[in-house]
């Protein structure tokens, strides 16, 4: 593991010297995330980045690794009452994966949220079709595969992508993220073969507070940022 949970008497974010917060954009932070991946060894790994944040980050991965880019589309389950409020989340050709504890904090069973479920799910679908316009979910099984997103809050989403990504047996599953909530990377340190994280604050709020610009994405942005992967393997 590229990450080691810090003790609580140092400070309030653990980083390398090499690694100053907040981030310029998601740009910079992909490129940090690539220089640690690079001596890794993970020649003819797929990169399959979370949208929509997790896609101009895991577009300099692509481009520093020279390996192909591409998506893992997540979607959070809400608490009905209050959406935000994630209770779980699904990745495409997975299985919900809910948090029990909060489900039994509100008192509620998974099979209450079949409509929500299915919502997600339709949801999803569409990002699908409109992301990758036809394309299969590239091969991953027996070769190495990253998982990139823009940060790890709770976790939900990620821990989804990489679930449903273990059922297509890579052979070397890694999660790479800029930024992390501590508990939270620590808790997904066993889902992963590796996890690369250069900080995980202690105190932590937000994704976005770790960066200066962090503008929302479209799905136009998104196909933008495939697209011109995509080029850049045809012309390079």
């Amino acid at each position: 593991m590229s990450w080691k949970r810090p003790a609580r008497d140092r400070d309030d974010v653990r980083q390398t010297e090499t690694v100053r917060l907040p981030y310029t954009d998601r740009t910079e932070a992909g490129r940090v995330l690539a220089e640690r991946l690079v001596p890794m060894g993970l020649d003819g790994a797929a990169v399959l980045a979370l949208p929509r944040g997790g896609v101009p980050v895991g577009h300099e991965i692509a481009r520093r690794l020279g390996s192909p880019l591409d998506v893992l589309v997540t979607r959070k389950i809400g608490y009905p009452p209050q959406p935000e409020l994630g209770v779980g989340a699904i990745a495409e050709g997975g299985a919900p994966v809910f948090d029990g504890e909060l489900l039994a904090r509100l008192g509620l069973r998974e099979d209450d949220l079949a409509a929500t479920v299915a919502a997600e799910r339709a949801e999803l679908d569409r990002r699908v079709a409109a992301y990758r316009r036809g394309r299969p979910l590239p091969e991953t099984s027996g070769r190495p595969v990253i998982v990139v997103d823009d940060g790890l809050a709770t976790g939900g989403t990620a821990r989804a992508a990489v679930r449903a990504l273990r059922e297509r047996r890579p052979s070397r599953l890694v999660l790479a993220v800029p930024v992390g909530a501590a508990e939270t990377v620590r808790d997904l340190e066993s889902e992963v073969d590796d996890l690369v994280v250069p900080a995980a604050p202690w105190e932590f709020r937000a994704v976005g507070q770790w960066y200066r610009d962090f503008d929302q994405l479209t799905d136009d942005d998104v196909i933008a940022w495939l697209d011109r992967a995509a080029e850049a393997r045809t012309t390079g």
